[in-house]
């Protein structure tokens, strides 16, 4: 691959001109290019003696100036042209770069869902070819070569020029690569994702643009590929484009429920991590909370809290808790066992878990099936301990579910008094924050109450 000095340094000597990626000549112009040349052959070919391809509008060849296998280096180039020509833009990265920060952390209480922010892409540069995962499988067959992978290697250097270009001179970029996702050519359709997630990574301008592009309906079906690197960009792409509120409605009304739940189910551990996200961004519309529960998201949910990495589990119950804010998914989240690992979470301090379990347990003692299933795994001992050792939050939270237990059960204010809670409790009622004493307090009111009198009040 040709350096980014080298690029630069032909870019007089070889002028780009904007005609060669008008949307117009998109679909009747082709670059002669094979799979894996370098640049330095493109240029042998773009500027041969019988000017059959010009960078300067001047001249139409019978062939014109696109990639059709969407190369790294000519986007890059493109690009890096643009760039110089907008030096406003670049002037607002920084501006834009702290919307985007304020967003992800309005985004949730608990995390921010962008595996990009998180550094997956960063990853992707070391990850293997498709011929060498091939090989340690052991498999015979050739692999087809990934036709841009420069372009994700040499990620910082295209973020960079990315931010500095305005949506209006990146529609052509965009348009190829939505005509990319329609390819036949696996390799084809995975670059494309992968270029349209890094473009909708950080800039909400950018997000619009390719929603308004129509690069949903085309990603969509990349979530159900048998590739699962394409389906890890198909699915982080979406979850980029969600993070605009525009685009949730586009997203949701192109069907993508049902497919996100399949890779929530299906996919690779980063996958189904940026799945779960992508659900809980499309939570945030009142009016799809029930549509993700009635499409069977909540048990692949359970089981990330389950057997995923902690990154998972904190995504999982970041999703929940969006989720669960009306009744039907909390039922749904019962019956699918999350109250067991949710009250084993509890207990794991310094993880940053046992605060958001404990947030979801409060929600789902809001019905009665929670709060049996709670008692029923031990939640109530488990609870005590969090009040004895737990954070100052997780104090909070492990009172409040506490007073839902026992507000309306003798039972359980005996179960609670068994488990040794009075003293920790009176503890708390003297020492810990504001909200915790007033819960604490109202809790050892409640134990105070002679049991017939209490008996005579509850159900």
């Amino acid at each position: 691959m040709v350096s980014i000095e080298d690029s630069h340094s032909s870019s007089n000597r070889f002028p780009l001109g904007r005609n060669c990626y008008s949307p117009s000549s998109t679909t009747s112009s082709k670059i002669s290019r094979n799979i894996g040349r370098s640049m330095r052959t493109i240029r042998s070919n773009f500027f041969q003696d019988d000017n059959s391809c010009t960078f300067n509008g001047s001249v139409a060849g019978k062939s014109g100036c696109v990639s059709e296998n969407l190369t790294d280096s000519v986007i890059d180039i493109r690009l890096g042209e643009l760039a110089s020509r907008s030096p406003k833009w670049a002037s607002q990265s920084s501006e834009q770069e702290e919307d985007f920060l304020e967003l992800s952390h309005a985004f949730s209480d608990f995390s921010a869902c962008s595996s990009d922010i998180s550094g997956e892409l960063q990853r992707l540069a070391s990850l293997p070819s498709m011929a060498v995962v091939s090989k340690r499988e052991g498999g015979d067959a050739e692999t087809e070569p990934e036709p841009c992978l420069g372009f994700l290697q040499r990620e910082n250097f295209s973020t960079e020029i990315i931010e500095s270009i305005s949506p209006e001179d990146l529609q052509p970029t965009v348009k190829i690569c939505i005509d990319g996702l329609q390819s036949s050519s696996v390799a084809v359709k995975r670059s494309a994702a992968a270029k349209l997630r890094l473009l909708a990574k950080n800039r909400s301008d950018n997000r619009v643009l390719i929603g308004e592009s129509g690069a949903v309906p085309a990603l969509i079906p990349l979530l159900r590929s048998t590739d699962p690197w394409t389906q890890e960009h198909a699915v982080t792409a979406l979850l980029n484009l969600s993070l605009h509120e525009s685009n949730k409605v586009i997203i949701t009304n192109a069907g993508a429920i049902k497919s996100l739940v399949y890779v929530l189910k299906t996919g690779t551990e980063t996958s189904k991590q940026n799945a779960a996200c992508a659900l809980m961004s499309l939570a945030l519309l009142e009016e799809n909370k029930t549509s993700i529960g009635v499409c069977g998201a909540i048990p692949p949910l359970v089981s990330l809290l389950l057997n995923g990495s902690n990154r998972g589990k904190k995504d999982a119950l970041t999703t929940l808790y969006k989720l669960c804010s009306i009744k039907p998914n909390k039922e749904r989240t019962v019956t699918a066992g999350a109250v067991k690992p949710l009250v084993a979470l509890v207990a794991e301090q310094g993880t940053g878990l046992a605060e958001k379990a404990m947030v979801v347990l409060s929600i789902l003692a809001g019905i009665q099936e929670g709060k049996d299933a709670i008692v029923e795994e031990g939640g109530i001992a488990a609870l005590v301990e969090a009040i004895e050792d737990g954070s100052v939050k997780g104090k909070e939270f492990a009172v409040l579910t506490l007073l839902q237990l026992c507000v309306d059960s003798v039972r359980n204010r005996g179960l609670l008094v068994r488990e040794g809670g009075i003293p920790p409790l009176v503890a708390l009622s003297q020492t810990g924050s504001v909200r915790a004493k007033h819960k604490a307090e109202t809790l050892l009111g409640y134990l105070r109450e002679p049991r017939h009198e209490a008996s005579s009040s509850s159900p």
